[in-house]
């Protein structure tokens, strides 16, 4: 009988860990008995803790679990939560035997995005590894990979859905286009405002600057600290102006009285005082594009940065202004990357720009490939994925715009002092998704198309209800890619997503986005198209 070490990494935040224990502990178990059946023993490298979980839930923990794991030993990291992968990073790093990150099917914890996060972080530190996903273990794709796995130390999934991009497929005025924004980029440069890089532990989501600069492309980094003095300091007049614009637009706030689990006025509009600042911030450091990580530290001092994030993806938003008067870029987007991830920085000023040029919308989000499960679509069975982020999308992307947006208190147990979302539920229409992503040491983009569809009213209510019905979900189906290959390919826990007026318009705007890719250097991967 072979021992299968098996490890799991949590959150920083002990109140996560608690309420996800359950579901971890009974895909391990589940986990145990496949591979007991299978003539193997699941050996936990790491005990369930006296407070109740078994997480690995710092950095400092993994590496000392990883001590005493042989080096050699064939090794399962299992995920039915989300996950800091740098929790794991050194150990993984210089393990040498055989890895193999698993996850559950399942909405109710991400798990599946914590997989995707670690395999994209996984994949940037050139550390070789096998994935695989199920609903129940049971099923043929996860058990014959498994035995591939326990066999040969490696799964090779089918992925022929991939193709090199071919920059003769692009239109010549459409190359024009795509080719004079990458010149302009390169003479004039543009810069990212990165408040505190590494959100979450996601390694995969920072983009070294060596691959940033050849690009024309650089980084203020910016304190948190800052923003937290620069909201502090916005007059509540400014802050209530922002949001009496919202309300005016339609948008519907979910308060209450009990700022501990309650959305109140308060948080809401300290929440529209950070937005203030942000623009400001963005502004006076002449940054195209911001991220603000939030977590961690910045969530203990004032409510979350979410409905801020939203807001500013916006091209109709509340107006600021400088101190002259003059509203700040009035009636455009200032690109957001939420969570700080910078590959969706870099994407979205991408998208922005040319987006601009071809007289396309602008507005564009990263999602979580949060789960999917298949439903009928004008009478076709469709695998339908829910695309769910965790706070904000720009409401020109939901159904009913800003009057078709909520905003509801996030999660206490992520969330201590509160603050709302951006919620809705994502307009029918043709979306181009894309992800750039660090492998071999270089720049990469996966490029598809896909459309967000329609599901009955109860249907979205319980999918809402299966995962966090507080967050901003997309319900979409991608063309030529299925769920398998999808979760083999991806490269990180986010997915970038931006519509088109239509099918034609769509295909144009990959393709010219494609070639404006290339023109920076940046390796273009062409997925189910």
């Amino acid at each position: 009988m072979t021992k299968i070490m098996l490890v799991a990494s949590g959150d920083l935040r002990e109140s996560a860990n608690l309420t996800c224990w359950p579901a971890q502990s009974a895909m391990e178990a589940r986990l145990a008995e496949v591979l007991a059946g299978m003539g193997h023993e699941l050996v936990r490298a790491h005990p369930v803790k006296p407070a109740g979980h078994g997480f690995i839930a710092s950095q400092r923990e993994g590496m000392d679990v990883f001590a005493n794991i042989e080096p050699q030993a064939p090794l399962i990291v299992a995920e039915a939560v989300w996950q800091y992968s740098h929790h794991l990073l050194a150990g993984l790093f210089a393990h040498k035997g055989p890895i193999l990150t698993v996850a559950n099917w399942a909405g109710q914890w991400p798990g599946l995005v914590g997989l995707l996060n670690l395999n994209g972080s996984l994949t940037k530190a050139g550390v070789p590894f096998s994935s695989l996903w199920s609903v129940a273990f049971s099923d043929d794709f996860f058990l014959n990979g498994l035995q591939e796995w326990l066999g040969t130390g490696k799964i090779k999934h089918d992925l022929r859905h991939l193709r090199a991009f071919d920059p003769a497929t692009v239109p010549a005025a459409d190359a024009a286009i795509a080719g004079a924004i990458a010149d302009d980029i390169r003479a004039r440069k543009l810069i990212l405002g990165v408040f505190d890089e590494g959100c979450m532990g996601m390694y995969n989501a920072i983009i070294p600057d060596e691959l940033l600069m050849p690009l024309g492309i650089y980084k203020e980094r910016l304190s948190q600290s800052a923003l937290y003095f620069a909201t502090r300091q916005v007059p509540e007049v400014e802050a209530r102006a922002a949001y009496d614009w919202m309300r005016a637009k339609g948008m519907t706030f979910h308060l209450g009285q009990n700022p501990a689990t309650e959305l109140t006025e308060v948080q809401v509009i300290d929440q529209c005082r950070m937005y203030v600042a942000a623009v400001r911030l963005a502004d006076a450091f002449g940054c195209e594009a911001i991220g603000i990580q939030y977590q961690q530290g910045l969530k203990d001092l004032c409510p979350a940065s979410d409905l801020v994030e939203g807001m500013l993806n916006n091209a109709d938003r509340p107006p600021v202004s400088r101190a002259d008067g003059s509203v700040i870029r009035d009636g455009q987007a200032i690109v957001h990357f939420n969570e700080v991830d910078e590959c969706a920085g870099l994407d979205g000023v991408l998208i922005n720009r040319l987006h601009s040029a071809l007289g396309q919308p602008v507005e564009n989000t990263l999602h979580d490939l949060r789960w999917g499960e298949n439903f009928a679509v004008d009478g076709k069975s469709e695998f339908v994925w829910l695309f769910e982020i965790s706070g904000a999308a720009p409401p020109a992307h939901h159904l009913g715009g800003w009057a078709g947006s909520e905003s509801l208190r996030q999660p206490a147990m992520y969330f201590p002092a509160g603050g709302g979302s951006l919620r809705g539920v994502a307009k029918p229409g043709e979306i181009i998704w894309s992800r750039i992503f660090v492998e071999g040491g270089a720049l990469h983009m996966d490029l598809g198309r896909g459309r967000a569809v329609t599901l009955p009213e109860a249907e979205s209510r319980r999918r809402a209800a299966a995962t966090s019905p507080e967050w901003p979900m997309m319900h979409a189906v991608l063309q030529g890619v299925s769920r398998d290959a999808m979760m083999a390919r991806h490269r990180a826990n986010h997915i970038q997503v931006v519509y088109a007026e239509n099918a034609a318009a769509a295909d144009r705007a990959m393709l010219a986005k494609a070639s404006l890719a290339d023109a920076l250097g940046i390796a273009v991967h062409l997925c189910g198209v």
